[in-house]
C-alpha cells in the first residue's frame, strides 16, 4: 500500500468510512487530515454498527495506529466520549495506538454557540451546517486567535488565550447575534479536565508520520466530507470550512505530497447531498424518497434526510481533476436494484451553453439542466456478489459506463453496508 489518500468524490456521506475499514489491514496508520467531529463515517462489522466522528476508520482493525492530525479541529468532549466508548467494547486499549497533534485547533463552546445561532439568523438561505462549530474553529484558526492543543496542555496559556477569546465572542454573541454569553469558568474547568485525559495521546504527528514512512510504514489518509464540499473548489458557499480535496493532506499532516502513491476517490451509484445548494440531478418526487428510503439516506451526525438523486458523471470527473485520482470505490450499488431505467447525468444545460464541468457559478449550477443518457436495471439482488462475473449483466454495464464517463478506474463495488459485501477490482 505504501501511502494511500481516501477522500470523497461527490458532496460527501459516500461511504469512506467502509472502505477505509476495508483498507486499514494493509496499513499500519491511519490519518485523519480535516474536519471534525461533523463526519460521520459508518461501519458495519459482524453486524454491529459503528459511527465514527474523530476516531480514524480503521480503528476496529487491531493493532492500528489511529492519528488525529492538524488539519483537525478537535471537540476535546467528543473525543474523549468517543475513545471512552471504543475502549469500553476493546479497542484502542492501547495509549500508544492513540496520536493526537499537537498542533491540531480547539472547538470551544463559543464556536458551537455562534454557529447555530448565524445559522438561525440566515432563515431561509441557511447552509445547513452542522451546528458542531467546525466553521467558526476555522475562521479563528485563519484569523490567528485560535487555541491549540498545545495550548491546552500550557495552563497560563490557555487560561490568557481563552480570557482574551471569550470576552470577544461573548461581544459577538450578545450584540450581534443576540445571543447569551458564555461563562468563562465552566468553560475552562471541562476544558482542563480534557487536558488531563488526551495529555498523553498529544505529540508531533507530523515528525512522527515523516519518520515512520521512512521506515517504510504502510499509511492510510482518510478525509472527511467530500470534493464537492471543499471550501475552495466546491460549490460555495455551501460547502465545508476546510480543504477536503487530496492536496490538503500535506497542509492537514505535515507530510510532503510526494508520499503519497494511491489517492482513491470514494462515490456512490447515485448522488446525494446535506443542507442546501444546487444539486442538478436531484429527485424530488418517487425516484428521490426510493433511493433514501432504500439507501438508509439519514445523516450519521445530524439525522436529517439526504436529498437524493441520479449518478452525475460531470462531477465525478471533476472530483477525479481535482484530486488526481488513481482508483474509485463504488459504493451503493445494491440500492439501485429494481429501478428501471437508470439515468446518468454527462453533462449540464445552463443560460443557453453546455457545460462538461461543474461552474464556479452557484447560479449557474443552480439553474443547470442535465443531460441523460439511460441504462436498463436489474431486479437481482446484489449483496452475495464477490466479483464482477456474480452481478448481473444490467449492473456490469452500469457500471461499466459509470467508469468510463468517470474517467478513472474502479478498484471496489460495494453492494451492501457490512464489510464483506465488496467486489475488490484490483
Amino acid at each position: 500500500m505504501s501511502t494511500t489518500v481516501v477522500v470523497g468524490g461527490q458532496w460527501g456521506d459516500e461511504g469512506k468510512g467502509k472502505f477505509v475499514d476495508i483498507l486499514a489491514p494493509d496499513a499500519d496508520i491511519v490519518v485523519r487530515f480535516q474536519g471534525g467531529n461533523n463526519a460521520g463515517h459508518t461501519l458495519v462489522v459482524g453486524g454491529e454498527r459503528t459511527v465514527l466522528h474523530l476516531i480514524p476508520s480503521g480503528v476496529l482493525n487491531a493493532g492500528k495506529i489511529c492519528v488525529i492530525g492538524n488539519g483537525v479541529v478537535v471537540d476535546p468532549a467528543v473525543l474523549v466520549e468517543e475513545l471512552t466508548a471504543l475502549r469500553k467494547r476493546g479497542y484502542l486499549t492501547d495509549d500508544a495506538c492513540r496520536k493526537i497533534s499537537d498542533e491540531a485547533h480547539l472547538i470551544l463552546p463559543y464556536h458551537k454557540a455562534i454557529d447555530l445561532a448565524r445559522e438561525r439568523l440566515r432563515g431561509k438561505g441557511e447552509i445547513g451546517t452542522t451546528g458542531r462549530g467546525i466553521g467558526p474553529a476555522y475562521e479563528d484558526k485563519v484569523a490567528r486567535t485560535g487555541i491549540r492543543i498545545v495550548d491546552l496542555l500550557d495552563d497560563a496559556v490557555f487560561r490568557e488565550k481563552l480570557e482574551r477569546n471569550i470576552e470577544e465572542k461573548n461581544l459577538y454573541l450578545k450584540a450581534i447575534l443576540q445571543e447569551p454569553g458564555l461563562d468563562f469558568t465552566t468553560m475552562y474547568d471541562a476544558f482542563r479536565s480534557h487536558a488531563d485525559q488526551i495529555r498523553r495521546f498529544v505529540t508531533d504527528t507530523a515528525l512522527y508520520l515523516h519518520r515512520e514512512i521512512e521506515a517504510g510504514r504502510r499509511i492510510l489518509f482518510e478525509g472527511a466530507q467530500g470534493t464537492m464540499l471543499d471550501v475552495d473548489h466546491g460549490t460555495y458557499p455551501y460547502v465545508t470550512s476546510s480543504n477536503t480535496v487530496a492536496g490538503a493532506v500535506s497542509a492537514g499532516t505535515g507530510v510532503g505530497a510526494g508520499s503519497f502513491k494511491h489517492v482513491i476517490g470514494i462515490c456512490k451509484a447515485y448522488t446525494t447531498r446535506v443542507g442546501n445548494g444546487p444539486f442538478p440531478t436531484e429527485e424530488l418526487g418517487e425516484i428521490g424518497v426510493r433511493l433514501r428510503e432504500t439507501g438508509d439516506e439519514f445523516g450519521a451526525t445530524t439525522g436529517r434526510p439526504r436529498r437524493c438523486g441520479w449518478f452525475d458523471a460531470v462531477l465525478v470527473r471533476q472530483a477525479g481533476r481535482l484530486n488526481g485520482l488513481t482508483g474509485i470505490a463504488l459504493t451503493k450499488l445494491d440500492v439501485l436494484t429494481g429501478l428501471d431505467p437508470l439515468r446518468i447525468c454527462t453533462a449540464y444545460r445552463a443560460d443557453g451553453e453546455r457545460y462538461e464541468r461543474v461552474p464556479a457559478s452557484v447560479r449557474l449550477l443552480g439553474a443547470a439542466v442535465p443531460e441523460y443518457e439511460e441504462l436498463p436495471g436489474w431486479t437481482e439482488p446484489l449483496s452475495q456478489a464477490r466479483r464482477l462475473e456474480d452481478l448481473p449483466a444490467n449492473a456490469r454495464r452500469y457500471v461499466a459506463r459509470l467508469e468510463e464517463l468517470s474517467g478513472t478506474p474502479f478498484t471496489m463495488i460495494s453492494v451492501g453496508a457490512r464489510r464483506e459485501e465488496t467486489i475488490i477490482l484490483g
